[in-house]
């Protein structure tokens, strides 16, 4: 190959794999399986090698890990938090084999064997016997702060036995929570998550640690950096002294004696894998004996005192028979495949996710085209290319919907998304949850109209749009529904009638507008007054109002260009509800301050947020110098740390709530 050639090669494939990285690390989103990944790093680190006058310090090949996140504070590593390289067939456990043996001059190397979690690689550093901070791989050298959400996963030791200890893991989601999510998510008409390691990586990197709680996120630990400082010398001995520390180690390590050992447990497991209650994605080996990595050493990239063999993914074949679009609750529309019907990883499989649009003409995907099926991370079932070879002549090229499948209403996409959206609020598809939202403790705080109470409305005809609410006194036929009785009809109509004396900013917030959050709507209500006068509300009265950017404008002058829109406010109106901004008395302790909340409080973020809103304060989600007030719950965690060192005032929850509370009776 010509240098100039291997120039333009070099290049290509530096950019693929950046993306891949930038993708799986930053994004969670593992956009090619990791057979081709290793093949494009391994073309690339040949290349280099043969042209190392091409080789450049930003390669892919001299990196760890991916990128780190601007969410969280940088900490760098004390050591490097190394990659494995890969491992994909018996060949290359082979080859590993031989150059440890090789290195140390042995035949007799011990093995350890583990499971290869799929999750979120993690590094605890104790010091002074706590747990002082957690820190993400980061790109191996550097990784994210996310110590407090951390402190929320329940099997994860606060307090150990060992002076100070770096300790390292993976931090996962069990297939039993992740489909208790999916569960709630498909309820909501939401997007499923696409696997277990998504979300737990998503979690982990949440600014609220409050969803790290909810969401039961457990860990695997499997490295005590300096074991040997502990008179530990072999690895399984290690792992005994981290059990002895209460940290979770994987129960399914084997010790063998040597390499065809290591293979015969590998084939064990692979049968074994689709049993267990977490995702693996391969097994991990690692030589025993402690005393000999120093001598074999690492690699810029890896440990060559250890490798990942690497599950092969489960790719089929299938015929493609319809595509067809949903609409979910927000008006997204999502693109799925109906499929003939096939065996993959142990489940039938008769439909796929095919995302949006633009996935399906980048890879110009067509009806009765043979293609290639896999699920994403086990879970989720995605096809990923046609077979080309097998494409009849008369096959039509994929054009996108442009129109919703639901109420035909012409769909549209905001600013540079791909995703296209429906943007008429009363499309049956979304008409249920644009109601739980309308109902909701947020916006007009309708108690005792449950989800399940909107649907069995629903069903029997008494609730077809939001206006039909306020419509419900006029059924009391209602009440001869099962388990709604006189009394909880009666509670019922009294909580819609006190609904209607709401300020009108939460009802221009349940109106569902999207990008209007409740803080938006009020800045906007206040501003005009009256409801009425956002019939005539132009781009540049809104523009020029505090936090309104033209994303939120001209979301709110597209809903308005819609009639059934328009109707349906002006319906509310006359039925009652309120609509002219009501002048809340803003208290003294929050008007214009600016407000953190952390720690566990006895009631949702949610409701303190919309009380310090409401009374003219501003919420952060991070300490700095302009913060005037941490309002803390239990478990505060490192932010009480910081607000100390800048001087923030600490308030706890009674005590915020005791001033409020005096401060209005002044």
């Amino acid at each position: 190959m010509e240098i100039k050639n291997a120039e333009h090669k070099i290049k290509v494939l530096k950019e693929k794999l950046n993306y891949y990285n930038y993708e799986y690390y930053i994004n969670n989103n593992s956009v090619v399986d990791d057979f081709i990944y290793d093949n494009n790093l391994k073309e690339l680190i040949k290349l280099e090698i043969q042209y190392p006058e091409l080789k450049s310090l930003d390669s892919p090949s001299l990196k760890v890990g991916g990128g780190v996140s601007d969410k969280f504070n940088k900490i760098k590593h004390s050591s490097p938090m190394l990659s494995l390289a890969n491992a994909f067939n018996e060949k290359d456990l082979l080859n590993f084999n031989d150059n440890v043996v090789n290195i140390i001059k042995s035949n007799n190397v011990e093995y350890v064997c583990e499971l290869k979690i799929d999750g979120v690689s993690i590094s605890l550093i104790y010091e002074n016997y706590i747990l002082k901070r957690a820190v993400t791989r980061g790109d191996g050298l550097t990784g994210e702060d996310v110590t407090e959400n951390v402190r929320k996963i329940k099997s994860i030791p606060l307090k150990i036995n060992l002076p100070s200890a770096i300790v390292r893991g993976e931090i996962y989601l069990n297939k039993n929570n992740f489909k208790k999510l999916n569960q709630i998510q498909e309820e909501n008409q939401e997007p499923l998550f696409a696997n277990p390691r998504n979300v737990a990586s998503g979690t982990l990197r949440q600014l609220d640690s409050s969803v790290v709680s909810k969401r039961s996120l457990d860990a695997f630990f499997y490295y005590l950096a300096d074991a040997r400082n502990n008179n530990v010398e072999k690895h399984n001995d290690a792992l005994k002294l981290l059990r002895d520390n209460y940290f979770p180690v994987n129960p399914n390590n084997k010790i063998c004696k040597n390499i065809h050992e290591v293979i015969t447990f590998i084939k064990e497991m692979t049968d074994k894998r689709n049993d267990l209650g977490y995702e693996i994605d391969g097994i991990v080996i690692k030589v025993n004996a402690l005393n000999y990595y120093s001598e074999i050493g690492n690699t810029a990239k890896f440990p060559k005192w250890a490798i990942a063999y690497k599950f092969p993914a489960e790719i089929v074949e299938t015929k493609l028979l319809n595509i067809f679009p949903t609409v979910g609750r927000t008006g997204k529309i999502t693109y799925n495949a109906q499929l003939e019907p096939v065996q993959l990883a142990g489940t039938t499989v008769k439909a796929a996710t095919l995302h949006n649009a633009n996935f399906i003409i980048s890879r110009d995907i067509r009806v009765n085209d043979i293609v290639y099926l896999k699920k994403a991370g086990d879970i989720i079932p995605e096809v990923i290319s046609p077979l080309l070879k097998h494409r009849i002549n008369s096959s039509q090229k994929f054009k996108e919907t442009l129109n919703c499948p639901e109420c035909k209403s012409k769909l549209e996409r905001i600013g540079s998304e791909v995703d296209q959206y429906c943007i008429n609020n009363l499309c049956k598809r979304r008409l249920l949850r644009s109601i739980e939202h309308f109902c909701s403790r947020t916006a007009m705080n309708i108690e005792g109209l449950s989800n399940q109470l909107i649907l069995k409305f629903h069903t029997n005809g008494f609730l077809n749009s939001i206006v039909d609410i306020f419509e419900l006194k006029n059924h009391p036929e209602i009440i001869n529904l099962d388990k709604l009785g006189q009394k909880s009809y009666n509670n019922l109509l009294t909580s819609i009638e006190k609904s209607k004396e709401k300020s009108p900013e939460y009802l221009l917030f349940g109106l569902g507008v999207r990008y209007v959050g409740l803080k938006s709507a009020r800045v906007i209500i206040k501003e005009v007054q009256n409801l009425n006068n956002l019939f005539t509300i132009k781009y540049d009265d809104l523009i020029n109002l505090p936090d309104i950017g033209s994303t939120i404008a001209n979301s709110l002058l597209d809903y308005f260009q819609i009639e059934s829109n328009v109707k349906q406010l002006k319906k509310l109106i006359e039925l009652g509800l309120n609509h002219k901004y009501v002048n809340q008395q803003v208290s003294d302790l929050f008007a214009n301050k600016i407000f953190v909340i952390t720690g566990t409080l006895t009631q949702s973020r949610d409701y303190y947020v919309n009380l310090i809103i409401s009374n003219g304060g501003k919420i952060s989600n991070t300490i700095s110098q302009k913060t005037n007030f941490l309002l803390t719950g239990n478990n505060p965690g490192s932010k009480i740390d910081k607000a100390k060192k800048l001087g923030v005032n600490i308030i706890e929850e009674n005590y915020f709530l005791e001033q409020l509370k005096l401060s209005k009776e002044q």
